[in-house]
């Protein structure tokens, strides 16, 4: 009697774990949006191909090459006459800040030259040190870029609206203090405005503080892609501008 007891409840238990039964049409259904669903995946993952296919084949017409080789050959005979007869700026003595800020495209030999200035984008802006060694990078690039001497007000407004950092690998904007103080804290910079003021009056830790600094992306106006002459009239022509400078950073900021 116990036995056939036992065996009785056993059987009760497994009807009781016996998973639900589903209707068939809801199987249906549950199948099919699978289905549309690995779709949609296909074709979004084509069309994704499909594109960045279009995006490497660009059409450059023939005149893009010619500009090319000849822009090419005029930084070369440009360098060469540099190192034969330097024409050297003179060093100012009250300025030890200046602000760069590329405005044309490049397709010279010069682009190791922008690289180690970070202006790997057009209308993107650095600060550096007024230096012998500074003055003649700048020279070298002096066709591509235009370079000033900022006043604080400047540098205020600049780090204020677009001073990022990037800190483990991401940018990050500049609105924290623990941040800055977590990173230049052994430099003595525990806020925004300690990090300003090492910008605009640069000592022995600028180079450390301006390189936790990302280049500056400035702003452009609307119209600069359809009238792309028209809006480099109005920035102005690649070259020295000394304080001038804070004109065309109030522009473009």
């Amino acid at each position: 009697m116990s036995s056939s007891h036992s065996i009785g409840k056993m059987a009760e238990e497994e009807q009781r774990k016996k998973i639900p039964l589903v209707p068939e049409n809801l199987l249906k259904r549950r199948k099919a949006y699978q289905a549309l669903e690995a779709t949609q995946a296909k074709r979004a993952l084509l069309e994704k191909k499909e594109q960045r296919k279009g995006k490497d084949l660009k059409f450059k017409r023939l005149e893009w090459f010619l500009h090319d080789a000849w822009r090419q050959k005029r930084d070369k005979v440009r360098l060469r006459r540099l190192e034969v007869k330097p024409h050297d700026l003179e060093m100012p003595d009250e300025h030890s800040l200046a602000f760069v800020v590329r405005i044309q495209r490049i397709n010279g030999v010069v682009q190791r030259t922008i690289a180690r200035l970070r202006l790997k984008k057009i209308f993107s802006g650095v600060f550096v040190t007024v230096t012998p060694q500074t003055i003649k990078t700048l020279r070298i690039v002096e066709p591509y870029m235009t370079w000033g001497f900022p006043n604080l007000k400047s540098v205020r407004e600049l780090i204020l609206k677009r001073g990022q950092a990037k800190v483990k690998n991401k940018v990050i904007p500049l609105t924290d203090n623990t941040v800055i103080e977590e990173h230049l804290g052994k430099f003595g910079v525990i806020c925004l405005e300690d990090f300003i003021h090492e910008i605009a009056f640069p000592g022995k830790n600028f180079q450390v503080i301006s390189g936790f600094l990302c280049p500056f992306h400035l702003s452009v106006a609307r119209h600069a892609s359809k009238n792309r002459i028209g809006f480099l009239k109005e920035v102005g022509s690649p070259s020295y501008r000394g304080e001038h400078i804070n004109q065309l950073i109030r522009q473009l900021n």
